[in-house]
């Protein structure tokens, strides 16, 4: 794996926003969190060690995160469920310190937080260590509150974000929540040695596929958010893994262009969201497949189901697809492609699309993106 700068992340300096050129950071970002925590085979090579016993022990892990930190929880949550058989309870930081939550079970804490000095993700790991529970931090930041005070810390590659929204701070958390997956899947024995090999296979050429499709997605998204941003809400849609990826593109886009934006499950649509679909509500569609994988087949197939529902009622249609599929294309009104890739990786490719298109929705209005009113990068008090 090389440590350069790939060429998109070096054009993407000329750019006038930096979340624009740390969206172009991202394939160098992931890459560099890869390399910091996998030496061969090993994953967290030491890193947990002061930790160990309860890593052997513990019974249920709690994530504690607030905004895309805890979107980055929600996908997590999946990958080491399903991964690794260990049970995940995704919780707002801002809750975490009302709520009994360690009813009958012994957990571990692990907070996640870009800063390393949000408030509320501080109380939380207080909270649990006032509790006797250990506690895993991860971080953007080294040398910060959060990291001090958690038993083991893990430092993503993403380094310092400026920009106010999150895009490598993101995608870079998910990365090492996915490693995390393979780490309890590994030490529980659900995973041979083999197999975790071939996983993090997948996962080395990532970077290299996001960095070959990210100008293609910046041109795409520049037509789709010219077509859009004039709408005052959206809906975002996403089953399984892919809903924390719906969250996570409504949450940009509310964050710096100022439209209302909801991400839903898409199973919940005739719960209530139907409701809002007409002409002028753009739906957003995570519709991915891994065609490998049985489950993720089934899903996909339900969401076109729900793409057609959407289509029905004239709601404008745009999709984040699987680089081959015909079937989204034929139903949809604007695909971003992204590579196939496994069920559980596709969420760091699909994020990236979404990133840019709110990005360019937003600069479409004509607003400062890296500053979004009333929000600062680091919420450092509650």
């Amino acid at each position: 794996m090389t440590n350069r700068k790939s060429d998109a992340s070096v054009h993407a300096s000329s750019y006038s926003h930096a979340m624009r050129r740390e969206i172009y950071e991202q394939p160098h970002a992931i890459a560099k969190t890869v390399e910091k925590h996998l030496r061969e085979d090993m994953i967290f090579p030491g890193e947990l060690q002061a930790i160990e016993g309860a890593l052997l022990r513990f019974e249920k892990l709690i994530i504690a995160a607030s905004g895309s930190s805890r979107h980055a929880g929600l996908a997590g949550e999946i990958m080491i469920e399903d991964l690794s058989g260990v049970a995940v309870d995704v919780e707002y930081a801002s809750e975490y310190c009302y709520r009994s939550t360690h009813a009958a079970v012994d957990p571990i804490v692990l907070v996640i937080t870009q800063s390393g000095e949000t408030a509320d993700t501080i109380a939380a790991q207080r909270e649990a260590l006032t509790r006797g529970v250990k506690t895993i931090a991860i971080s953007n930041m080294d040398r910060t509150t959060i990291v001090r005070e958690a038993g083991a810390a893990l430092i993503t590659g993403a380094g310092p974000e400026l920009s106010v929204p999150a895009t490598k701070s993101f995608t870079t958390q998910v990365t090492i929540l996915y490693l995390m997956a393979l780490f309890l899947a590994r030490k529980r024995g659900r995973m041979t040695s083999e197999v975790t090999r071939s996983y993090l296979q997948r996962l080395l050429r990532l970077p290299e596929s996001i960095d070959q499709r990210l100008k293609q997605w910046d041109e795409l998204a520049e037509q789709v958010g010219g077509r859009h941003f004039q709408a005052e809400k959206f809906l975002y849609l996403g089953r399984g893994v892919h809903y924390a990826i719906a969250r996570e593109g409504a949450l940009k886009l509310k964050e710096i262009s100022y439209a209302h934006a909801e991400g839903y499950p898409a199973g919940e649509l005739k719960h209530g969201p139907n409701a809002l679909v007409d002409e002028n509500l753009p739906v957003v569609v995570l519709a991915t497949c891994d065609h490998r994988d049985p489950d993720s087949v089934l899903r996909y197939r339900r969401t076109l189901e729900v793409m057609k529902e959407v289509k029905s009622r004239r709601g404008p249609l745009v999709a984040v697809a699987t680089e081959g599929d015909t079937e989204v294309s034929q139903i949809a009104d604007d695909v971003f492609f992204v590579p196939a890739a496994p069920e559980l990786l596709l969420p760091i490719l699909e994020v990236i699309p979404l990133q840019l298109f709110a990005y360019h929705v937003a600069v479409r209005k004509g607003y400062d993106v890296d500053h979004p009113r009333n929000l600062v990068k680091a919420v450092v008090t509650e």
